[in-house]
């Protein structure tokens, strides 16, 4: 019996007596610190990341506008870039068009009959 008041008085020392609210106050104090704690990083993670969702829309409808700016601008020069289109823009800035091709060869003599350009017969 003797051993078994020596072990309680050892533990009675670290557990309250009686319903002492002192005890308990610096536990209660811990896990509602923790839990307001919690409750604050949850808040500042969702701001975090409504954050990146706002950012990530905005990206994503500046890459829209780009690729429809981009679809424009690859209309632009396919129609600039028609046969039509180049002859009429040469014919504009006063060029003819050429005649039979002329070569030269390796030892320097001229393959074909060099004539000047005609010019613009108004098409």
């Amino acid at each position: 019996m003797r051993a078994a008041t020596r072990w309680q008085e050892r533990v009675g020392r670290f557990v309250p007596s009686g319903g002492s609210r002192a005890a308990r106050t610096p536990f209660v104090l811990l896990v509602v610190l923790l839990l307001g704690s919690g409750l604050l990083a949850l808040l500042l993670l969702n701001a975090a990341v409504n954050e990146g969702s706002f950012e990530l829309g905005k990206l994503r409808e500046q890459t829209r506008e780009y690729a429809e700016e981009e679809q424009g601008l690859r209309q632009d020069v396919d129609a600039y870039s028609a046969p039509g289109a180049l002859d009429k823009r040469a014919r504009e800035l006063g060029m003819v068009p050429g005649g039979p091709p002329v070569f030269l060869r390796p030892d320097g003599t001229v393959q074909g009959d060099p004539e000047p350009a005609a010019p613009d017969s108004g098409r």
